[in-house]
């Protein structure tokens, strides 16, 4: 059996994986990513990328013209139940940069791990983890991989998903909710051939039989769309069985003359439907094991915004910020590694979180709470500025009571990947 030696061992080829081991490979540290799937390889999502994201990925050292699908965008279209469409303009044109972008996820995971890989990172695709250990005293774990034998870290970090193996393996059913499902289900499918106003923008129709879920179409090159919608699991909305009863309802959803409208005489599909769920719980999540051995990130710390369903912002984050504890703290004081994550996690995404649900539950979950942020995002000029750059992300959710993450420049910083 062969046994392979490293710093720090990442489960999972994501964002929240490439973004942990791009941070501890500049960092010095000598990593290993494996993960079971062969990049490219597709992953359902909206394929959408808010300013916190692209802001990410351009640190990570990403460059857009290695994603072949990258498709910048500059304003959404919110609509609300009862018709009303509000434009939210995002800066455009100069030196402003991007502030919102779409790219599909076999494209974009695949340009971040090769961006991991010229870091030094040596990642280990189509390999499976089988299994985890800690050894008596805890100095290292051990990992068990399909085709690669042991791996004995320093470090794990688990980016392997909501049902992370990783943690699996080192809590068992510890802090697992019985039949966890996630807090949201997604539903998606490509189209080709969309229609002009499809590709003005992101459009996002919150349709009162869904609330507070939403249908979204986002624009991708050569006329494809990424079309779907998202329910919130346990609303009065979302009888279960969840996957049959939103199959059933997606030709209805496309023929709804004003989402037609919007997509075109044209569309059609160019692939099949998928179906996925969301985690995002964060906050009620565990998010080390092994007494700070390993650190769970992205979709392993369920760590999806709870009100839009995002969840590649929060993977890379999290990711950086696993990494930056693991580095802090240093090989021989894991607990102080776990400790860090943490604290950092509690004073950002999980408060960020917090208030997303917040505003899930109590705004965006009625029609008159959501007829009223439409119309409010849409009274003037700059409060459909700042709306949508405070929906795609551009500050964190609670900036306003976390007095630390203020700054001068609030709203008013330029977007990533700015012209040279």
């Amino acid at each position: 059996m062969n046994t392979l030696d490293c710093d720090v061992a990442v489960v999972g080829g994501g964002p929240a994986g490439s973004a942990a081991a791009i941070t501890l490979a500049r960092a010095g540290r000598d990593v290993v990513l494996v993960d079971k799937a062969t990049f490219p390889r597709d992953k359902c999502c909206g394929d959408g990328l808010t300013t916190s994201a692209l802001r990410h990925l351009e640190a990570l050292g990403l460059r857009p013209d290695a994603v072949a699908s990258w498709h910048p965008v500059a304003s959404t279209f919110i609509c609300s139940p009862s018709g009303r469409t509000v434009e939210l303009p995002l800066p455009a044109g100069g030196d402003a940069g991007t502030f919102a972008a779409v790219a599909r996820r076999a494209d974009l995971d695949a340009a971040l791990l090769d961006v991991a890989r010229a870091a030094g990172v040596k990642v280990h695709d189509g390999h499976a983890l089988a299994g985890a250990t800690v050894p008596a005293g805890g100095e290292c774990v051990h990992l068990a991989v399909d085709g690669l034998g042991t791996v004995r870290a320093r470090y794990a970090i688990g980016a392997d998903g909501m049902w992370s193996p990783l943690r699996k393996a080192l809590l068992g059913g510890a802090g697992e909710p019985e039949g966890y499902l996630g807090e949201w289900h997604a539903f998606r499918q490509y189209l080709a051939s969309g229609g002009p106003e499809a590709q003005r923008g992101l459009w996002v129709w919150f349709e009162e039989d869904l609330l507070p879920g939403y249908v979204w179409s986002f624009p991708l090159p050569d006329g494809r769309l990424n079309v779907g919608y998202g329910v919130q699991r346990g609303s009065k909305r979302a009888p279960e069985p969840l996957g049959k009863r939103m199959s059933q309802l997606w030709p209805q959803i496309l023929a709804r003359p004003h989402i037609r409208a919007v997509l075109g005489p044209d569309a059609r599909p160019e692939a099949p439907h998928k179906a996925w769920p969301i985690p995002a719980r964060v906050e009620r999540t565990p998010l080390t094991a092994a007494g700070g051995r390993a650190l769970f990130v992205g979709d392993a710390a369920r760590a999806t915004d709870p009100m839009t369903g995002e969840g590649i912002g929060q993977a890379l984050e999290s990711g950086v910020l696993a990494a930056e504890a693991v580095v802090g703290a240093g090989a021989l004081q894991p607990w102080v590694a776990g400790r860090r994550y943490e604290q950092a996690v509690r004073r950002g995404l999980a408060l960020d979180n917090r208030l997303a649900g917040l505003l899930s539950t109590h705004g965006v979950a009625h029609r008159k709470g959501i007829r009223l942020a439409v119309r409010l995002a849409g009274a003037t000029g700059w409060t459909r500025r700042a709306f949508g750059r405070w929906l795609f992300e551009d500050e964190p959710r609670a900036s306003l009571a976390t007095p630390a993450r203020w700054h001068r420049h609030f709203l008013r910083r330029p977007g990533a990947f700015r012209p040279d």
